[in-house]
């Protein structure tokens, strides 16, 4: 059963970039332990300038990021000395656990004249037992990640397992992260293994229970439902889903179970205690000057 439909929201990220806010929702902050997701581009800049769309240095803690692209390439640098290129159909996955800083830098003008810039970035909560986890990053290629073909049906498997697929994405709790794509008629269901469910329509329309719902908005449904999905035209999907963590509390980049955790990573951010990407360290983005609790929404959030 359907349960709830989330309109993105448009949100800044730098001074030229905006993206559109899919989650959180005041309404539902989480599907499975994805806390937090993305749209970005199309980007189009008629004359790009070197830094105009990049993302400064900052900090997280309490969770992983998980960055594919749909075009273009974006190069990710991080406190633990990785720098690496990413390119579509590939996957950053960043674990922050105890605190991690890093940087998205989009470093081609030809990229962004062309209008080829376009990712996804979901934040993925971990469980309790690992939020203080040691830092790591691993890219995952293409090659990487299992694909399976259907008639009208086209689908990768980013992370986790569904339809009897399995990912080599090494993740903290059970999970699907899919990118699917349906041609213009093709029917598709969702996995029926995992407590929460989501898909969010990158691309095109699609039709459920006889209302039809198009881009930028993401369908959340309930366990054990069998929601028959046709696609109206050809769509872009992105399944999301899984077991629920339980409560989280999220404020500017960082996620965590216990309150009193967010208030020492801002101190912590003050105090340069969480250190800066050695190969991207003259600038960063300090600290928001808010002073509300880490319980509802952030004011402001950034990749």
């Amino acid at each position: 059963m359907l349960d709830i439909v989330i309109e993105s929201r448009k949100a800044s990220i730098g001074p030229n970039l905006t993206v559109n806010r899919i989650l959180p929702f005041r309404l539902r902050r989480m599907v499975g332990p994805f806390i937090f997701m993305d749209h970005a581009g199309p980007v189009r800049a008629e004359v790009p300038d070197a830094g105009e769309y990049d993302v400064l240095p900052h900090p997280h803690i309490g969770l992983s990021t998980v960055s594919y692209l749909f075009g273009g390439t974006v190069t990710h640098r991080d406190s633990l000395g990785v720098e690496q290129v990413i390119k579509p159909g590939e996957v950053n996955w960043m674990t922050a656990g105890s605190g991690i800083a890093h940087s998205e830098r989009f470093e081609d003008p030809a990229v962004l004249a062309g209008g080829e810039l376009e990712m996804i970035q979901t934040w993925v909560a971990l469980p309790e037992k690992d939020e203080e986890s040691a830092p790591s990053f691993h890219n995952y290629t293409v090659e990487q990640l299992p694909v399976f073909t259907d008639t009208g049906v086209w689908m990768r498997l980013i992370a986790g397992n569904a339809y009897g697929l399995l990912s080599s994405v090494k993740t903290s709790s059970p999970l699907f992260y899919l990118h699917v794509v349906l041609s213009q008629g093709a029917r598709f269901g969702l996995p029926k293994e995992h407590a929460e469910r989501g898909i969010y329509i990158a691309k095109g329309s699609i039709e459920v229970n006889g209302n039809t719902y198009g881009e930028g908005k993401l369908l959340v449904f309930t366990k054990g439902g069998d929601p028959l999905i046709i696609a109206k035209e050809k769509a872009t999907l992105m399944l999301l889903g899984g077991e629920p963590l339980g409560n989280r509390y999220i404020w500017w980049n960082f996620v965590s179970s216990r309150k009193e955790r967010i208030e020492q990573a801002k101190e912590d951010w003050k105090q340069g205690r969480i250190i800066l990407p050695p190969n991207d360290n003259d600038t960063f983005i300090p600290l928001p000057e808010d002073k509300s609790r880490p319980s509802g929404p952030p004011p402001e959030v950034l990749s």
